[in-house]
């Protein structure tokens, strides 16, 4: 149920003054042809054991192909990869055409390019609003290359890291 005191349109503005990572999660169909989605809510969970969350809209077409397989690769998009992202944010089956990508142990599809690479094993879905919240098992990780794409008020972009501090506490 909505409240009527909280605006959606505040309060998509409010938290989209934080920056969030870009991650494609991606999986085969049981026909073994990839599918993917971009999400700005993957996060770590737990170290011990290590799992991650994720959370995506319950209209999605593709999270529910994803998840009759039981596993997904979270591909931390890098800063090159923007044209990726726009692919795997469109809607139908020809998201992934164009797009290069090997698959990992689990046989889900990690995107080449990538900052980084999380093998899952689903583990609990739960529903929460217009949203099912993911858990996964981390089952294998990998180091890409480049900086990880961020979105920030309807913007892409990247981290700008600020000179280190002089020791003594002088900038």
């Amino acid at each position: 149920m909505q409240n009527p005191a909280v605006d959606p349109a505040i309060q998509r503005q409010i938290f989209g003054a934080l920056p969030t990572g870009v991650t494609a999660i991606t999986g085969l169909t049981a026909g073994g042809m990839p599918r993917g989605f971009v999400v700005g809510t993957f996060q770590s969970l737990s170290l011990s054991p290590p799992l991650v969350t994720f959370c995506v809209d319950r209209s999605s077409s593709t999270w529910p192909t994803l998840r009759s397989l039981g596993r997904f690769t979270a591909n931390i998009l890098s800063t090159e990869q923007l044209p990726v992202c726009r692919a795997l944010a469109r809607k139908g089956d020809e998201k992934f055409q164009g797009i290069d990508y090997e698959e990992s142990l689990l046989g889900t599809p990690r995107i080449s390019g990538a900052a980084a690479w999380i093998d899952c094993d689903v583990i609990s879905e739960v529903v929460a609003g217009d949203h099912f919240v993911i858990i996964g098992a981390i089952k294998a990780v990998s180091p890409g290359t480049g900086e990880a794409l961020l979105f920030r008020g309807g913007q892409f972009g990247e981290f700008n890291r600020w000179p280190a501090p002089v020791p003594g506490g002088r900038a």
